[in-house]
């Protein structure tokens, strides 16, 4: 079938696309043959953008609080289009709105999939708030002890490859985590042990996590974000699934294993 990678140039997608060659990126400055010019605030790109496509992997407008009437104008001139994979959240509940109601628009598609994935090693990477942390050799969260199973980018894309292709849709919830569950102290000190630089943990309150955020991003947005550490420190993320194995058929990738890549490149 032919895939259009929406997000093709991000975390997960630039590694569907790796997996996928002969699959369309979705990007705003298409740069090669591949790329598909796609603007989720420009509606007159979608229907070009859908030309001979047959399936789509599907992230959503980052950034926008109620996605759910673009994606669904978008889905609704997908007129050709069998199987759709949506790009979830293993934190986001089913709603009426929000990111929560996508799942539910997927699902009326003739084929889908909905993953859900735990939260990224990548994170410990890169621009992300907690990859500062680690160099600056102390991560603050307001997870307390909570434990999240860390999963690897890379496994997200491979479980979306085979959504993508199988012969048979998989029309089933992926929840995609790695093979243990962490806490963020654990997390630090595999990262001490690897690499030898020394970073530790310190849990702080939500309320304290929300307004260090506040600093740099949007209030609403750090509440929301500082809330996320919460539902961790009450144990929402501590769970470890197979579904890696299962849909791949090799193991999901270990935060060490993930912490000597990052640390060798």
């Amino acid at each position: 079938m032919s895939a259009l990678l929406i997000g093709g140039t991000g975390t997960t997608g630039s590694l569907l696309a790796s997996l996928l060659p002969d699959s369309f990126v979705a990007t705003r400055k298409p740069a090669h043959d591949r790329h598909v010019l796609f603007d989720w605030d420009d509606p007159e790109t979608f229907e070009p953008a859908l030309e001979g496509i047959s399936s789509i992997y599907l992230i959503p407008p980052v950034g926008v609080a109620d996605p759910a009437p673009v994606v669904e104008s978008f889905l609704s001139r997908a007129r050709f289009v069998r199987r759709a994979v949506l790009l979830s959240s293993s934190a986001v509940a089913e709603s009426v709105s929000g990111m929560g109601a996508l799942p539910a628009l997927v699902r009326a598609m003739p084929e889908w999939t909905v993953l859900r994935p735990s939260w990224f090693m990548q994170n410990f990477a890169g621009d992300h708030a907690v990859a500062a942390g680690v160099r600056a050799g102390e991560i603050v969260t307001a997870t307390g002890d909570g434990r999240v199973a860390f999963v690897d980018a890379a496994d997200i894309a491979a479980v979306a490859a085979r959504a993508l292709t199988d012969p048979l849709p998989h029309n089933t919830d992926h929840l995609i985590t790695g093979p243990e569950a962490l806490s963020y102290a654990d997390a630090a000190a595999i990262i001490t042990e690897v690499t030898g630089q020394p970073v530790r943990h310190r849990s702080v309150s939500t309320a304290e996590l929300a307004e260090r955020l506040a600093s740099w991003l949007p209030a609403e947005f750090a509440a929301l974000l500082a809330g996320l550490d919460e539902d961790i420190r009450g144990g929402a993320e501590d769970r470890v699934t197979t579904t890696v194995e299962d849909v791949t058929g090799r193991p999901a990738r270990s935060f060490r294993d993930f912490v000597r890549r990052t640390s060798t490149a």
